[in-house]
């Protein structure tokens, strides 16, 4: 397989299908045999399901055949191979969620977002690692071993959705499917240099529905074009999740650029850890580019402050819900900690931090009142060592320190609002660096115009082809 289609997006991948310069089969084959090898030196994936990705590729390979280019109207990512995130279920193929105690769950259902991507053709190939239930923002996985980063292999690929991000990096695969709860899609973008995305809150259903309300499922891709096409397949309401919406008609359909000028609101800084002079000098970068292009650029101070103690004790109680009758000589010992401390807080504990919440979100709506978009860096430290679950030099914020790092990314969770990271440049040592631009609540659409653009202005689908350590 060339390098044209090892990192190629979607559409270059359609369009070889269609002209039968390249087969499903032939692409899927050669994908799976680079996940034994370079998949293995990354600890992208946990389950591989090479009979289930075959049998769906060499059905997508006749429905192309049968239909050449109309075959994608039915079928939005016919023959496309995609992997999901094993915190997510797949109807008879193992979910381990990176925990012992599921070590050999095998589920009888898909979750919305499944059943959509079967139906729209994409090849399933398998689960990507993740974190014990997905608790930290490191790749480190109790079933798999750490994850680690394409560009440097004793630096982690982020989490908890590092596996998902290292794969896509790696060209193990044309997209993925992860989970963020407080930045566990777009840290390990960032970390590994890839586009992640987490839509508005409910804008893909999300089930069984994740008890602290904070958890949204989002893309992972190498362009922001491919975002887009995922997530006309995955979004829209579900009655499984009470919480899930149907955006307006149209609302993935990017054009090559924004159709008027949008008013970016740059922010280099929510607080400690203080961004890298680095990290800071590439993100802006990044960002003033888009104020040439014609977007209007000003700098902003943080539109609230740091809501940590909000997180962490809406964190804390569902991870003491979750590990009331897990065994516990195999568990993750930071998420131990974690859930001990849940077990400590009270009900009102509880509520004042959902009244924060709240005051939280109106706080940014009233911020973002003369803007459209916010952008910052995605995280203001570069990837660590790949045996830990944190930083070295933890912030400590509260009780507990687990996510404290990561202060550009929690808090929309907690409002729900649209949030991507996209590929800004690389440090001296080569390591990625990611931006992130958020949006007003259910504002999807000018997020991904705005990434779309850097993307046009600054395009980074060349650094696939030179990521580190030999892999590629």
């Amino acid at each position: 397989m060339t390098d044209e289609y090892r990192f190629c997006d979607m559409a270059t991948l359609r369009d070889a299908f269609a002209r039968g310069e390249l087969s499903p089969v032939e692409h899927v084959e050669t994908v799976l045999a680079r996940i034994e090898t370079v998949g293995a030196r990354l600890g992208a994936f946990i389950t591989v399901d090479r009979k289930g990705a075959m049998a769906a590729a060499e059905a997508a390979a006749t429905r192309i055949r049968h239909g050449g280019h109309t075959a994608w109207r039915e079928a939005p990512l016919l023959g496309i191979p995609i992997s999901v995130k094993d915190l997510i279920a797949t109807k008879g193929l193992r979910t381990t969620r990176g925990s012992w105690q599921h070590r050999d769950w095998i589920p009888d259902f898909d979750p919305p977002v499944v059943e959509r991507l079967r139906a729209a053709g994409a090849v399933l190939l398998g689960k990507t690692a993740t974190s014990e239930f997905g608790w930290s923002g490191s790749g480190n996985s109790l079933l798999a071993g750490p994850v680690r980063n394409p560009w440097n292999l004793e630096l982690t690929s982020g989490g908890s959705s590092g596996g998902a991000a290292a794969a896509v990096a790696a060209g193990l695969g044309a997209g993925a499917v992860g989970t963020d709860g407080a930045g566990s899609v777009r840290i390990p973008a960032a970390f590994c240099g890839v586009v992640g995305f987490k839509p508005s809150f409910g804008s893909i259903p999300y089930v069984p529905t994740s008890p602290e309300n904070l958890s949204h499922l989002g893309p992972l891709t190498r362009s922001v074009s491919d975002t887009a096409l995922m997530m006309s397949v995955m979004a829209g309401a579900d009655a499984r999740d009470v919480y899930s919406y149907s955006g307006p008609p149209g609302e993935w359909d990017l054009g090559p650029a924004t159709d008027r000028p949008l008013r970016i609101g740059w922010i280099r800084s929510f607080g400690r850890p203080e961004p890298e002079v680095a990290i800071e000098r590439i993100a802006y970068a990044a960002v003033a580019a888009l104020g040439e292009a014609g977007h209007t650029v000003r700098e902003m101070r943080p539109p609230c402050a740091d809501p940590y103690h909000v997180l962490e004790t809406i964190l804390a109680a569902a991870e003491a819900a979750g590990a009331g009758e897990e065994p516990v000589e195999h568990a993750a010992p930071g998420r131990l900690e974690v859930a001990d401390l849940g077990r400590k807080l009270s009900a009102i504990d509880l509520a004042r931090a959902e009244r924060d919440r709240g005051k939280l979100a109106d706080e940014i709506r009233l911020a973002m009142a003369d803007v459209d978009v916010l952008a910052m860096p995605t995280v203001p430290i570069g990837p660590f060592s790949a045996e830990r679950h944190q930083p070295a030099e933890a912030v400590h914020k509260g009780r507990l320190s687990w996510l404290s790092w990561t202060p550009a990314t929690y808090p929309f969770n907690l409002t729900g609002q649209p949030a991507v990271s996209v590929p800004a440049g690389f440090t001296e040592r080569g390591i990625p660096v990611g931006v992130q631009l958020v949006g007003r609540w259910r504002a999807d659409s000018a997020v991904l115009a705005v990434a779309r653009d850097l993307e046009r202005i600054r395009p980074w689908a060349a650094a696939y082809g030179r990521t580190a350590a030999g892999l590629i």
